[in-house]
């Protein structure tokens, strides 16, 4: 009978023991949960975390339109999109993954899309205005090497390798998601590595278009987004693409899109802003930890994408094999496992 007493006595302990454990975990996760969702002190609060931002300009003083996402002192990340002229609201998958891993991110319209002003001035549509508009909403922002990741995707990536040559003594941490440093090479890659993968016939009748130089006839675009974009850059069919894609492009700022990208994703052509730029050159100069993502089937080279992470100084390759341009859509787990795991492992070293 004493053994007995003694057993359940032991018994009760251990029981007693793991519910304080148990209760002491949820407590914490609780309150990891409840200072995400803290809005105490922001400035933000009545408008439910949206903030417009002035930008001066050679041509006037603009708004763009940011929107906080949850609360974080050391893992803040700005999303800059693609186009040049999409908008923010591609990135609403992240809604999907961010928020449970304790990540504050931020979405933002660059000016000329969206909630954006738009001055209608291709005066302002090139590289050293964007990048400048960036280190504007960082300031606004408060954002700093203690907390700020900057990811860039497509378009947004070149803005983002931009911003970090020449602030990134205001970065924690760089993603450049699906971009390649060099336009020259994705246009390669598109002509002699893509574009034979058509159809024959197809690929005559782009070809056909582009010695006319009839970059925007519809039945060009046509062609492109039937036979390309469902391969390449969202790999479903367009009827099917997911609701805030639809979105971003139905919205698409065609003229700020025409002036620096050209007509179509089927490399840059015309007389486009973007048409040589490269900076293979000068990753070497970038040393905050920098992840790049690249898709199996995406517009880029993957190898490319890979090599860009060899050349930064401290680079990480996160390589999606469903993947294409939109990787964030079609190889949605590895995308997202491999951005968190990249922003906490930085944060955990600083």
């Amino acid at each position: 009978m004493k053994l007995f007493k003694q057993n359940v006595i032991v018994a009760l302990g251990c029981t007693l023991a793991l519910f304080l454990c148990l209760s002491c975990n949820v407590n914490n996760t609780g309150a990891n949960y409840n200072s995400y969702h803290d809005t105490t002190g922001q400035t933000d609060l009545l408008s439910g975390g949206v903030k417009l931002i002035p930008v001066k300009t050679p041509k006037g003083t603009f708004n763009v339109w940011t929107k906080r996402v949850g609360n974080h002192p050391t893992m803040k990340v700005l999303l800059l999109h693609g186009g040049p002229g999409a908008t923010h609201e591609y990135f609403e998958c992240f809604d999907s993954y961010l928020p449970n891993a304790n990540i504050e991110y931020i979405y933002y319209d660059q000016m000329g899309s969206a909630y954006s002003d738009n001055p209608n001035d291709s005066s302002l549509w090139n590289i050293d205005q964007f990048v400048e508009e960036v280190e504007t909403v960082r300031q606004a922002l408060h954002l700093d090497s203690s907390n700020f990741y900057l990811l860039g995707h497509s378009w947004g990536g070149i803005l983002a390798t931009e911003y970090a040559l020449k602030y990134q003594q205001h970065l924690k941490g760089l993603i450049i998601s699906n971009m390649v440093p060099s336009i020259p090479d994705y246009v390669k890659y598109a002509n002699e590595v893509l574009g034979p993968k058509l159809p024959p016939a197809v690929l005559a009748k782009i070809r056909g278009y582009e010695a006319k130089g009839d970059y925007t006839n519809p039945e060009y675009l046509k062609v492109i987004e039937e036979y390309y974009y469902p391969e390449h850059i969202l790999r479903m069919p367009p009827a099917t693409w997911p609701d805030p894609v639809k979105r971003a492009f139905a919205k698409m700022n065609y003229p700020l899109y025409l002036k620096m990208q050209g007509p179509s994703e089927f490399g840059v052509v015309g007389d486009a802003v973007l048409k040589n730029w490269d900076r293979k050159a000068d990753l070497a100069k970038i040393k905050v930890p920098t992840l790049s993502i690249g898709g199996a089937f995406d517009t880029m080279d993957p190898k490319a994408m890979e090599a860009l992470s060899k050349a930064v100084q401290h680079g990480q390759y996160l390589f999606c094999p469903k993947g294409s341009h939109m990787s964030m859509y079609d190889d949605q787990l590895t995308y997202f496992t491999g951005l968190i795991k990249f922003i906490k492992d930085v944060d955990a070293k600083k």
